[in-house]
């Protein structure tokens, strides 16, 4: 779009663009919360891929739907001109977050979120294990390793791909370095999730943290656990010369000590086929139908399913509440781990909600065991 069809757009809705071309919401005179705006992206009474029916009336925020407690953010007008439909700006202040400790000694999750270029924002859950030193250094320098190869890669699963193998490296050359011998035992999950242009969601996963994706009001999982309970983890591992015991609670674990088949670290294992390679997904949002993405440590996802989960998260009026909600429902359901969650919303935010939540009673009461 050219520069004066632009200030042609702008004028015509009476709004004003930011830098980074953010349409605005309508500025009250009281200074109180904006209510839902209408943007008018057209001024002619034709068929546009903002008027697909000609009616004047354009696709705006009002037509994801009125509910009492939506998000209203600015549009991103560059993505919503490409992708012809209007995408939200995806706000790093309305992300709600915590983590609990559980009944061990120590908290080993680690959770960041952070902007890393103009249009890619990073999410990211990391559960260590064997202490936290694995974590703290992903938590410390993935979002570098990240921004290295996004200024390499346009393919964004590429560029996590090549992330969690670099920092993987970087990790053992850091354990041979320091004098501290635990390092070469710890390890950690890494679910990593970018997103681009407030619509492209791309999720990078190893070990059992998970990411899901709440659509119209039902879970949508983006990861699969990496356990020895997977055929191909399985096949991998005794290939490489690793084998897989059980332990008294019945779970498969890698040489007798790992509950995983993929992790940062662990790198006495690395030669047992345990790997730091990630699957990765990618989904294009539907922000009419897309309420929010939620990543979650095992403290979670082994006493909450994915389902309770959305349902316990769409009950809540914001997503700090949502994030203390779904913690404290890990509790009373009997978690002994460390429990973390990043709840990130997006367009269709509270527009679900559900009158009942239906329990799963069939749930282990056991905490995940990652030690044999």
């Amino acid at each position: 779009m050219s520069t004066a069809a632009l200030i042609n757009l702008v004028r015509n809705g009476g709004y004003q663009v930011r830098r980074r071309a953010v349409l605005t919401s309508r500025l009250l005179q009281d200074e109180k919360r904006p209510t839902a705006a209408c943007y008018s992206f057209t001024s002619e009474r034709r068929a546009s891929r903002f008027d697909s029916d000609g009616s004047g009336r354009p696709t705006t925020w009002d037509t994801f739907g009125i509910w009492d407690n939506r998000i209203d953010e600015p549009i991103l007008l560059p993505p919503s001109i490409k992708y012809g439909k209007p995408i939200p700006k995806v706000s790093l202040t309305k992300v709600g977050c915590a983590t609990h400790i559980g009944k061990r000694k120590e908290n080993e999750d680690r959770f960041n979120y952070a902007q890393l270029t103009e249009d890619v924002l990073y999410f990211a859950v990391y559960d260590g294990h064997g202490g936290a030193a694995a974590a703290d250094f992903c938590d410390k320098y993935m979002e570098k390793y990240i921004k290295e190869f996004l200024a390499q890669e346009e393919n964004l699963e590429n560029v996590l791909n090549k992330a969690f193998i670099e920092i993987n490296k970087a990790y053992e050359r850091h354990a041979q370095l320091d004098a501290d011998a635990t390092l070469m035992n710890a390890g950690t999950t890494a679910t990593v999730a970018l997103l681009r242009d407030g619509i492209e969601l791309v999720v990078a996963s190893v070990g059992d943290s998970r990411a899901l994706l709440c659509r119209k009001g039902k879970a949508m999982k983006l990861t699969i656990d990496h356990t020895p309970e997977r055929k191909e983890e399985k096949e991998r591992i005794r290939k490489c010369g690793g084998f897989i015991t059980w332990n008294s609670l019945g779970q498969p674990h890698v040489n007798g000590r790992l509950a995983m088949t993929r992790s940062i670290g662990d790198l006495d294992l690395k030669n047992r086929g345990v790997i730091a390679q990630p699957e990765t997904k990618r989904v294009q949002l539907h922000h009419a139908d897309d309420s929010f993405l939620v990543l979650t440590t095992d403290g979670i996802n082994f006493m909450v399913n994915s389902q309770e989960i959305c349902d316990f998260i769409n009950q809540c009026h914001d997503p700090t509440e949502a994030a203390h909600v779904v913690i404290e429902q890990a509790i009373q359901f009997g978690t002994e781990d460390n429990s973390t969650v990043v709840i990130v919303p997006f367009g269709a935010w509270g527009k679900y909600k559900s009158s009942e939540i239906n329990f799963s009673f069939s749930r282990s009461f056991a905490s995940s065991g990652r030690w044999a």
